[in-house]
C-alpha cells in the first residue's frame, strides 16, 4: 500500500483527524444552539466522538512510530503519545472527574499536542528530505 509508505501522507491525515476531533469537541455545542436541538436530537455527540477516536488514535500512533523509526526523534514521539493519552483521559475520565468544559478543554489540549506531532514529523521530514518518508 503505497499510500500509507509516506511519513508526509500519513502525517497529514492524522494531523487532520486530530483537527477534526477538536473542532468536533468545539463547534458541536454551537450546533445544537443554532439548530435549535431539532436536528440535534439524532445526533449522539459521544457517538461521534468515539468515532473519531477510534480513527485517530490508531492512524497516529502509526504515524508517529513512523517518523520515530524514520527521524529519531523521541522527543516529536514523546509529544505525541502524551496528547494521544490526554485525548483518551479527556473521552474516558474528564467528564467523570471534573465536567463537560474541563472535556473539551482537554480534548483540544490532546488534540493541539497531536497535530503538533505531526506537523515537526512533517516539517522535520522536509528539512532533511529523507529518502524513506518519500518512497
Amino acid at each position: 500500500m503505497k499510500f500509507f509508505n509516506t511519513q508526509l501522507t500519513i502525517d497529514k491525515f492524522a494531523g487532520t483527524v486530530s483537527l477534526v476531533c477538536a473542532l468536533q469537541c468545539l463547534l458541536m455545542p454551537s450546533f445544537f444552539i443554532a439548530t435549535s436541538g431539532l436536528v440535534s436530537l439524532s445526533i449522539d455527540n459521544e457517538f461521534v466522538h468515539s468515532i473519531i477516536l477510534l480513527i485517530a488514535v490508531p492512524v497516529s500512533l502509526f504515524a508517529l512510530f513512523l517518523g520515530l523509526k524514520n527521524h529519531k526523534n523521541k522527543l516529536i514521539f514523546l509529544i505525541g503519545l502524551l496528547g494521544l493519552i490526554v485525548l483518551i483521559a479527556a473521552f474516558f475520565f474528564a467528564k467523570i472527574f471534573f465536567g463537560e468544559n474541563e472535556e473539551i478543554l482537554f480534548t483540544v489540549l490532546g488534540s493541539m499536542m497531536v497535530i503538533y506531532a505531526h506537523y515537526r514529523n512533517h516539517e522535520t521530514c522536509k528539512e532533511i528530505q529523507c529518502k524513506s518518508c518519500h518512497d
